[in-house]
């Protein structure tokens, strides 16, 4: 695991060298650093060695061009496990009938099984993780389809605990295998089993989760605090996904509440609540761009911003479009915007002179 660490580093690396190259080039053009040709040759050789060495131990992206094709070759994987789980659904769903009840639950049992041990051969043949990324997610579609068919097979009462269930096993791919999609399932999945399992225990129904929001506040505060509580030094990118994904229900659920003041179990009046959670929303939002321009967090910045305009343009809806002219609304509207992208030019101008110092 300590690899992917490692291959951050050296593509990190790989980014500087054309960073230098770069700005060298700048230099010799402005007259203020000036190479002889044999200085030149020398460092590009030197350059274009590291460059090779680099590729060939970590398989980095040495090129514009490279990275590009990661990405596509990211998209494939994701599309490519999405139409395999397809296939193995549509496949199931045309011969599952034929199959007597034990052959179906062996069927349903080996299957995730030998999922797994495929994964962790080829994981272990392939330094980025393409193929092990698509696997993952054919055998985590497969776990979900098979425990929704267990229950069918044997008439169990649909529960929030199949969500822990999805979720946790989404959470061992993750962690196992260093994949963020399916750590971002497992959190989606073990936030809707929270706040589930919150709604069941005060008396309501599991399924009506959605008609209360605020369930899903404490499965946010979590999400935010635990990149605080647990080093993820062997997995470097899962901190900003569980920021990403705790800003998200955060936020999201503050909207909500203060649209829809009447989904609260507050003992307060619509209105009153509607007016704490958009005081709430506008003051999570700007304390997540202070925390994450001090702390160089860019998804914390990006969107704290966004729902800092969502927010506001949400109110300005509410409050002005029903009497003011339509012309003048949008009007309003686009200075305000360029009002906000004002401030947000100042704050990036603040924090690029603050890391430079």
């Amino acid at each position: 695991m300590a690899e992917t660490s490692a291959k951050k580093d050296a593509q990190q690396r790989v980014d500087g060298i054309h960073a230098f190259r770069r700005e060298l080039e700048h230099l010799a053009g402005e007259g203020v650093l000036i190479l002889s040709n044999e200085q030149r040759e020398q460092l590009d050789a030197h350059l274009d060695k590291t460059l090779a060495e680099l590729a060939r131990r970590f398989d980095v992206d040495v090129s514009d061009s490279q990275k590009r094709i990661s990405l596509a070759m990211r998209i494939a994987s994701a599309l490519g496990g999405l139409a395999i789980c397809a296939a193995v659904f549509m496949f199931f769903y045309r011969y599952w009938g034929l199959l007597s009840t034990p052959l179906q639950v062996g069927i349903l049992v080996a299957i995730p099984i030998l999922g797994l041990i495929a994964i962790e051969l080829v994981s272990r043949r392939e330094k980025t993780l393409y193929y092990t990324s698509l696997l993952a997610l054919v055998v985590f579609g497969t776990f979900v389809l098979n425990l929704n068919v267990v229950g069918s097979i044997f008439n169990m009462a649909p529960s929030q605990n199949a969500f822990l269930a999805w979720g946790l096993f989404a959470l061992v791919l993750a962690y196992g295998y260093r994949l963020r999609l399916e750590l971002a399932a497992g959190l989606v999945l073990l936030a809707i089993y929270i706040a589930a399992d919150i709604l069941a225990l005060s008396g309501g129904s599991w399924d009506a989760v959605l008609d209360r929001p605020e369930t899903f506040l404490p499965a946010a505060l979590a999400l935010l605090g635990i990149p605080l509580l647990l080093r993820h030094g062997k997995q470097p990118g899962f901190p900003t996904v569980y920021r990403l994904f705790g800003l998200l229900f955060l936020f999201l659920t503050l909207l909500v509440l203060g649209n829809e003041g009447q989904l609260t179990y507050l003992p307060f009046t619509k209105k009153a609540v509607q007016g704490l959670y958009q005081f709430a929303g506008f003051g999570a939002a700007t304390m997540a761009i202070w925390i994450g321009i001090r702390n160089r967090l860019t998804e914390s910045v990006n969107l704290g911003s966004g729902f800092f305009a969502i927010y506001l343009f949400n109110r300005l809806f509410v409050w002005w479009w029903d009497w003011m002219p339509k012309y003048l609304f949008f009007l309003i509207i686009g200075l305000i915007a360029l009002l906000l992208l004002a401030v947000f030019r100042k704050l990036r101008t603040g924090s690029g002179i603050a890391e430079a110092t």
